[in-house]
């Protein structure tokens, strides 16, 4: 075992979410698109009121929660996301706000950085879910992780305890934006082989994928990429922003998500998906929020 694996296992009970091999029948198929204009299921949300958080949308978009938000930060107090409860349920309504009715929280797993336990993952969740529950939203939380490429991650990947998605078929992992790990392509290639799918974050941000966009293209033939929406608007720089765009123009990128830490976090993805709906259309802020992140969640690549 790795010694960062060990210092991290010996600090805290790790949060596990054992994973399971996949079989062709768990594939999800996706769901019908719908326009972003026509409301939803759970259109009747009483905290949709963008303009209390920051978050606006053209007049002409009606917010339709049944987005789903595979990557944020929205669980109090556990890493450098949300500070507290109230933050966090003005997080979740700004959401609400953009459409989303399905969100993950995704706390970091880093050695030497944040490696909340599971007692405490459950405990932020449990708080903020009843907290939730309150608001009468009907508003589904789920709890995954941001899983960084280290020592940890790799024995916890040997063992098949990758903290995961709801239903254990799919997670989502980070690396070093300087340095690309050596022969990941190998590795996710073996791992979708495994009956897994592993879920890159915010690759816009990594260089290598920067200086050569057509490693974004071998790396999704294993792994799902996931823009961060604020990276579309340029929050996060110009570079970030010119690749994130050409992730999205060019259909190298299979989804898109908040990867929302603070309410300021908010605005700043409500202006990403302003951008994806002017450039490209309701059908793509569906299949980028809606169809392929609900098949992802079932292990398939969109």
């Amino acid at each position: 075992m790795h010694i960062a694996g060990q210092l991290a296992q010996t600090a805290h009970p790790q949060f596990y979410l054992p994973l399971r091999p996949l079989h062709r029948g768990d594939w999800g198929a996706g769901t019908p698109r719908r326009s972003c204009n026509v409301p939803g299921p759970h259109a009747n949300v009483p905290f949709a009121n963008g303009a209390r958080y920051g978050v606006t949308l053209s007049e002409s978009q009606t917010p339709l929660p049944n987005f789903v938000d595979l990557h944020a930060h929205y669980l109090p107090a556990i890493d450098d996301g949300s500070p507290d409860i109230e933050t966090s349920l003005k997080m979740t309504a700004a959401a609400v706000d953009m459409g989303f009715s399905h969100l993950v929280a995704t706390p970091h797993q880093r050695a030497g950085m944040y490696m909340p336990s599971a007692e405490q993952i459950a405990a932020a969740a449990t708080a903020l879910k009843e907290a939730l529950a309150q608001t009468g939203g009907g508003l589904r939380l789920d709890v995954a992780a941001e899983n960084f490429w280290d020592g940890v991650f790799h024995d916890r990947l040997a063992d098949r305890t990758v903290p995961s998605y709801p239903g254990n078929k799919a997670f989502l992992f980070e690396v070093e934006p300087s340095l690309m790990p050596p022969r990941i392509e190998d590795v996710l290639f073996q791992i979708r082989v495994a009956g897994y799918l592993p879920v890159m974050a915010h690759p816009e941000r990594y260089r290598a994928i920067r200086a050569d966009l057509t490693l974004a293209e071998k790396l999704g033939r294993s792994a799902a990429l996931l823009v961060d929406l604020a990276a579309l608007d340029g929050s996060h720089g110009w570079t970030e922003k010119r690749v994130a765009r050409r992730l999205v123009e060019e259909g190298l990128a299979h989804a898109a998500a908040t990867d929302m830490h603070t309410l300021k976090g908010a605005k700043q993805a409500a202006a990403g998906l302003e951008w994806i709906r002017k450039r490209m259309g309701d059908a793509a802020c569906e299949r980028l929020l809606g169809e392929s992140p609900r098949r992802i969640l079932a292990g398939d690549l969109p």
